[in-house]
């Protein structure tokens, strides 16, 4: 690991197993560059930034954007308590009700549309019946629509947010939320052309009587 310096962005982290000399000249120049203290020394670390993210790629890349796996697939994960427009993340043992959903090479979720009460907790198990890695994802259309986007620049990209599972073939996901916004929203697998291929579902959030 490359010992973290004061101004270094934080996606900056690993060293490639050969650097080029050109990579190497960059990191002893930007060693020699005193601590940022005026618009000359800003811009000459910019450059260096643009320079070190040109000849480093693809092995320095954002923590984003990291390949895909199954992280979620087959054993718990620590809660996370973000609020979003679609509900909260919950615990397992929060659930009042567990529905499994099943994603398949045809490109589908079964079923593809859930109807859940405002403040309902469901425990989501994933199963993953086809060959490919599927995912599913849970947010607002546009959120849903615009991570798609996202996904097909960097179709290696790794999201890991508690609204989402990424299963590989044959395994086994689960997330776990809790609903607590009426509204309409959706899930869908934003693996590059999956998306597109029509591999969404919606759901049906009602609100309290």
């Amino acid at each position: 690991m490359i010992p973290m310096k004061r101004g270094w962005p934080v996606w900056v982290q690993t060293r490639p197993a050969v650097e080029s000399p050109e990579l190497s000249e960059v990191r002893q120049r930007w060693r020699e560059v005193d601590e940022p203290g005026d618009r000359a020394v800003h811009c000459h670390r910019r450059q260096l930034l643009r320079t070190l993210g040109l000849l480093a790629a693809p092995t320095l890349l954002p923590l984003a954007v990291r390949a895909h796996g199954d992280r979620h697939a087959d054993g718990p994960r620590d809660v996370v308590r973000e609020q979003k427009p679609w509900g909260i993340g919950a615990a397992p043992a929060e659930a009042t009700r567990t529905i499994t959903i099943r994603m398949d090479d045809k490109m589908r979720f079964t079923p593809a549309h859930l109807d859940v009460r405002e403040s309902e907790t469901l425990r989501l198990r994933i199963a993953n019946r086809g060959k490919l890695l599927h995912e599913m994802v849970i947010g607002t259309p546009e959120e849903l629509q615009a991570h798609a986007e996202l996904m097909k620049k960097h179709p290696g990209m790794e999201h890991d947010e508690p609204y989402m599972a990424h299963v590989n073939a044959g395994r086994r996901g689960e997330i776990t939320w809790t609903f607590n916004r009426p509204g309409e929203f959706e899930f869908a697998c934003l693996i590059a052309g999956h998306f597109e291929a029509g591999m969404r579902g919606t759901i049906r959030v009602r609100p309290k009587s």
